[in-house]
């Protein structure tokens, strides 16, 4: 079975790289960094004209049609640059929970404003530390109307809308969805600066249910979510492959280049072997997710574990091989280490995502 992208995919891939390397150098990421804007919303603008953010949505909602391998090209390419952009929150998330759970009305009523960039979303879930489980969530909607505490939200600071976890007056946790106009926000402090996070304060805010899924529907929606991050993280490895390589072949000591020492060459080694498996696990991922296929569940686990730490991996050697100046402000190679720390704890951390493997490989051998 061949999983590799077609010859258009390639294409797109290519014309994205070459866009976003124009557009989105390190000069404009440092922008958000260093608290002079919440965002690219220029690039972001540039995003939604180009149909990126409705890739995965269908032509009739206004979508570009390109199905969820388009997507997870574009992924990787946001990835790649660590583009300041809420593209994650408002296409992995916001859009797929209203894709997937919601209603013909409320597809197209969000969707479409969703495709052209004109409504930013966001997916809040998290409420304080800990990974997602349904004892964990205390927000409750009743008679239509949420009240409750989500944070930290990734891009809720600057999100219209947002798909939010909560129980309803039966104590079962389901998808929401939630105008934030009017809602309290205030703005929080992470490692990653360069991606907005928040904490959004509800009081009796009116909300539509999509769906009636229940946990499974939030669970499903964290595995379609877990396989598009991995692109992303798959991207950021890498340029980091990338970076300590081009690095390791410029920089001289002992009259060589780094390169040629035993330590570096293992350094390069260990974060290729790690990219490779997790994008060939990510590429499962992506035709599982485009064929809706049995094991959804299992590849997204799979693709999730893999990429995360080949991103951890890579963005930590790659600080390594510059050495001391690695870890000054001036060099780029932090801003991938954030962005892979943020990343790796989105949608549940690490040994959430273990655990989570192990269950259904123990189901699986089982059967």
């Amino acid at each position: 079975m061949n999983f590799d992208f077609s010859d258009d995919l390639k294409q797109l891939r290519d014309q994205a790289r070459r866009f976003l390397a124009e557009q989105c150098p390190p000069a404009v990421v440092r922008r958000s960094l260093e608290g002079q804007e919440q965002f690219a919303a220029e690039l972001w603008r540039e995003i939604g004209k180009m149909g990126w953010i409705g890739a995965a949505i269908p032509e009739q909602y206004g979508g570009a049609g390109l199905g969820y391998e388009g997507l997870c090209v574009l992924a990787e390419e946001i990835g790649r640059v660590v583009a300041p952009v809420p593209f994650a929150s408002t296409a992995y998330l916001a859009a797929e929970a209203i894709q997937t759970a919601g209603s013909d009305a409320q597809r197209a009523e969000f969707l479409p404003r969703i495709a052209d960039g004109s409504t930013i979303g966001c997916f809040a879930l998290a409420e304080g530390s800990g990974n997602p489980t349904p004892s964990s969530i205390h927000a409750k909607v009743i008679g239509g109307r949420l009240t409750g505490a989500k944070w930290p939200v990734a891009d809720g600071g600057i999100a219209d809308i947002a798909v939010v976890v909560a129980c309803d007056e039966h104590r079962q946790p389901g998808l929401f969805l939630a105008d934030l106009s009017g809602v309290r926000r205030h703005d929080l402090q992470t490692l990653d600066p360069t991606r907005n996070h928040a904490r959004l304060d509800f009081e009796a805010a009116p909300v539509q249910r999509l769906g009636s899924g229940g946990w499974g529907a939030v669970q499903r929606l964290l595995d379609r979510a877990a396989i598009l991050l991995a692109f992303e993280q798959v991207g950021g490895a890498d340029a980091c492959l990338q970076m300590a390589r081009d690095y390791a072949l410029e920089r001289y000591a002992f009259g060589r280049p780094i390169g040629s020492f035993q330590a570096i060459k293992h350094k390069l080694a260990d974060m290729y072997v790690a990219l490779e498996l997790a994008r060939s696990n990510a590429y499962y991922g992506a035709w599982a997710l485009g064929a809706d296929a049995t094991d959804l569940s299992l590849a997204a686990a799979t693709a999730r574990v893999s990429a995360t730490e080949a991103f951890h991996l890579a963005s930590k050697e790659n600080i390594q091989t510059h050495g001391g100046i690695g870890f000054t402000w001036a060099v780029d190679c932090h801003l991938f280490y954030r962005r892979s720390k943020q990343l790796a704890l989105t949608i549940g951390s690490g040994p959430f995502w273990k655990d989570r493997l192990v269950d259904l490989l123990e189901t699986r051998n089982a059967a």
